[in-house]
């Protein structure tokens, strides 16, 4: 097998490695920590080799984050998800969900119906549901 060629995040600003220390320490999304970890090791000068055997990952894990992390800054970090729809991008998925909402508002008619506790009805006009 050919030896691949080391890739290493691009150089970092102190602001971004300061934003990568952040984010490693609040977020939320376990996606999101385990691709920042891997873009800060990198910045840290860290090989792929050496960050897949310590955050148990694959090596064309680490590349990809890496190559997409240079390619689109932090936007790379967040997790999309796109599974279970049949639409290949998120403005294409977009798109017909705006198109959903704007069909079906088209269509709604107002809820008349509230539960005769509802504090709704202590600021409207719809008369107490009977029966």
């Amino acid at each position: 097998m050919a030896h691949r060629p080391e890739v290493f995040v691009r150089p970092l600003t102190m602001e971004e490695g300061r934003k990568l220390q952040r984010i490693t320490r609040s977020a939320k999304d376990p996606v999101k920590l385990r691709r920042a970890i891997v873009v800060m090791m990198s910045g840290q000068g860290q090989s792929v080799p050496d960050i897949t055997s310590l955050m148990q990952v694959s090596d064309d894990y680490v590349r990809d984050v890496i190559h997409a992390f240079n390619e689109k800054g932090f936007d790379a970090l967040r997790y999309y998800a796109l599974n279970g729809t049949d639409h290949r991008t998120h403005d294409e998925q977009n798109a017909a969900l705006g198109a959903y909402v704007r069909w079906r508002n088209a269509r709604a008619e107002p809820k008349t119906s509230f539960a005769a506790s509802s504090p709704i009805r202590s600021w409207t006009s719809y008369p107490a549901k009977v029966g």
